[in-house]
């Protein structure tokens, strides 16, 4: 189970957001084994409280950037995950239009016990 942290500007629409969800969650299944079901996702809108480098290693960032945080168990190789920020950025291109110059991608990973779906247990470590 993923969590996904996505950071935008603020004033899109609920559509926009959509886009943003589907397209990592599509990513996510396509490259890294996460089920297509397993979505937990959190949208944050940011208006003056994104504060980046528009240029940082060459890379031509616009006010359009978007902060996407995902914490996952740790196991997937280096392939899996350049897969996963390459098909990430095709689909935010794709819809809801995002340039790939304005995704920036960081994966934290964990391992089972650090998960509890509910009811104050580690149901992965029973």
């Amino acid at each position: 189970m993923p969590l996904v942290r996505i950071s935008h500007r603020s004033g899109v629409s609920p559509e926009y957001q959509q886009a943003l969800s589907d397209g990592v969650q599509e990513a996510m299944a396509a490259t890294v084994n996460v089920p297509a079901e397993d979505r937990f996702h959190l949208l944050a809108e940011h208006g003056s409280g994104r504060i980046f480098d528009a240029h940082y290693l060459g890379i031509e960032r616009s006010q359009d950037w978007v902060a996407i945080q995902i914490t996952l168990r740790k196991g997937r190789t280096v392939e899996m995950k350049q897969a996963l920020y390459r098909r990430i950025v095709e689909n935010l291109a794709a819809s809801p239009g995002l340039r790939p110059e304005d995704v920036l991608i960081c994966l934290l990973e964990n391992d089972l016990p650090d998960w509890s779906f509910g009811n104050g247990e580690a149901q992965y470590v029973r």
